[in-house]
């Protein structure tokens, strides 16, 4: 009888091991557990950190974006479309600079960026006739109240 309870312990205790190893990536062979070569605690912690990184909209992106919307409303011919697309582009790329910038502080960031948008203004208006810059201003002043109705409508919202 000792044999057999003998017998039966070891076998429960060899048994037990191997689930408890086989939850870790060690049995059965597959290592796609805990400390196996799968979706463990460090692999998801890593995809995780990979995730959180924003992905940047190439400038192209953005550019044909803000063209697309400006070139029925104004009215814009090819060669004004693609020079204005041009300083669109040449901003855009400023303003990145500016924002990558960690040796700038916020209000020095701020003002570079205003001095930008002033020069992107007088940039675009060579390229528009009278009736366009006119149509130009009206789009910069609405588009300017639609975030300014935005930001109202979010913090009534947030109360």
């Amino acid at each position: 009888m000792n044999k057999t309870q003998f017998f039966f312990v070891l076998a429960f205790i060899t048994i037990s091991f191997n689930t408890v190893f086989a939850q870790y990536g060690y049995g059965n062979g597959y290592g796609n557990g805990y400390g196996g070569y799968g979706m463990g605690r460090n692999s998801m912690s890593q995809m995780n950190q990979t995730d959180m990184k924003p992905k940047e909209i190439p400038v192209e992106v953005t550019v044909a974006k803000i063209m697309e919307k400006l070139k029925p409303q104004l009215n814009l011919d090819e060669l004004q479309t693609i020079a204005i697309g041009n300083v669109y582009t040449d901003i855009i790329k400023s303003q990145t600079a500016i924002m990558k910038d960690e040796k700038l502080s916020q209000q020095e960031k701020s003002n570079e960026i205003k001095a930008l948008f002033e020069i992107n203004e007088r940039k675009v208006n060579e390229y528009l006739s009278e009736e366009q810059r006119q149509k130009y201003k009206a789009l910069k002043e609405e588009g300017g109240n639609n975030k300014k109705e935005k930001k109202k409508k979010s913090k009534k919202e947030d109360e």
